[in-house]
């Protein structure tokens, strides 16, 4: 059986330093809300403590590493690390109990997609216990300019959307991780890059995954609190079901969750706030499933403007209706449904007018619910609806905050 309980909703991590290895880092890591850490060598010490915090590890040196970079080895993948060196590695792999996966690389080009479909087959074999772990590009990594076989590129293909379907038509994973940096790219293109893997994911029934900033690529930029919330709400009202905050301690850009002396920044108590809402909310999101993501006011919004959706007025699911910020603010809609069958459904709502976290607002979401029962909960508890005279219920939203609509 899998290490990793995939029914519930996870926060990981990337990178911890051996400065960051301590009992009492380890119990701070747990205290942060962190489920477990990418990018850990498998040292029994360490993996001890994790064991004893609650905390899960997919380990790093234990395969042949890859990594595709600029595009200069694209291709190559094949050659570089055959599969005789995977088997070779499993045989002196030593189990334990805080292992929930096994690193096999990140940010492959297209052109080892077939190799790599082969290697996590192996991985999945010879490591029963744990998942293979692989993250992709994000959607500004540079294209290819001139045909299939030119190797200087990262995706390997000529469009982003290529580049998903490629890696579904090859590599067998139950999910799909790649990483976002939001504020280090555009938020346009992060809404670009979530509707094509969660586009992908429906299509082929796999969970989507995401790699988060919490560190910034300026040395004189913090990552706010609400722009965590709003990175990770986002993230939620297209279906993603672990998110992964980058970097906890050294590894690259700035001003991760500790410094370089394993001492607490002021993102550790940003992230914690954020990771407990994630926890108190994803409980009973995950007893849904995300069928569809709407955008849900955004007038003359540049951020729409590349996507093949338009944005809506009101939402009308034929469960919930009439859904809209009661003055036209932009809200992103999660349309979900019971894992379950039991015919109840739910709305992922995250307040998108304020991306960047420059006029925080407070305002009102009306829709209606006939015939059902319903309630909402957000990341701090169950929030209070009204019901009005007309029918409508509504309730408080604020930027970039998360809410989630059940109806039975």
């Amino acid at each position: 059986m899998n290490t990793m309980d995939r029914s519930r909703f996870h926060v990981g991590t990337y990178v911890l330093q051996p400065y960051a290895r301590t009992e009492k880092h380890i119990c701070e890591l747990a205290e942060c809300g962190i489920n477990f850490v990418v990018g850990v060598p498998s040292d029994r010490p360490t993996l001890d403590l994790f064991t004893k915090y609650g905390v899960g590890a997919v380990v790093s040196g234990v395969l042949p590493g890859w990594w595709g970079g600029d595009g200069h080895n694209a291709g190559s993948m094949a050659k570089t690390n055959p599969l005789n060196r995977y088997v070779d590695a499993a045989a002196t792999f030593e189990d334990h109990p805080a292992v929930w996966g096994i690193d096999t690389g990140d940010e492959p080009s297209a052109l080892d997609f077939a190799h790599y479909g082969k290697v996590i087959d192996h991985v999945n074999y010879h490591f029963p216990r744990q998942f293979a772990y692989l993250n992709l590009y994000p959607n500004y990594a540079s294209v290819s300019r001139n045909n299939a076989e030119e190797t200087i590129n990262q995706l390997g293909t000529q469009t982003y959307d290529e580049y998903i379907e490629k890696y579904c038509e090859n590599i067998g994973t139950d999910y799909i991780c790649y990483d976002f940096y939001m504020y280090a790219a555009s938020v346009a293109g992060a809404y670009e890059n979530l509707c094509t893997v969660s586009d992908a994911c429906l299509r082929t029934g796999r969970s989507m995954w995401i790699v988060l900033q919490v560190n910034s690529l300026h040395e004189k930029e913090w990552i706010s609190t609400n722009q965590l919330r709003f990175q990770a709400y986002s993230a939620m009202a297209f279906g993603a079901e672990v998110i992964i905050w980058a970097c906890y301690t050294a590894g690259w850009w700035h001003n991760q969750v500790l410094d370089d002396k394993g001492e607490k920044t002021e993102q550790y108590n940003k992230l914690q706030e954020v990771n407990a809402e994630l926890h108190t909310l994803g409980e009973t999101y995950m007893k849904y499933r995300c069928v569809a993501t709407h955008f849900i006011g955004f007038q003359d919004a540049q951020e729409l403007q590349n996507l093949h959706q338009q944005p809506l007025a009101s939402l009308s699911t034929g469960v919930f209706t009439d859904v809209c910020a009661e003055n036209g603010e932009n809200l992103i809609a999660g349309q979900m449904v019971s894992r379950t069958g039991d015919n109840s459904y739910a709305l992922m709502i995250c307040g998108a007018d304020d991306p960047l976290d420059r006029r925080q607002a407070e305002y009102t979401v009306v829709f209606r619910a006939d015939n059902r029962t319903v309630f909402a909960m957000s990341g701090t508890g169950m929030r209070p609806l009204t019901r009005r005279a007309d029918g409508y219920y509504s309730f408080s939203l604020k930027s970039s905050e998360g809410v989630l609509l059940v109806a039975r």
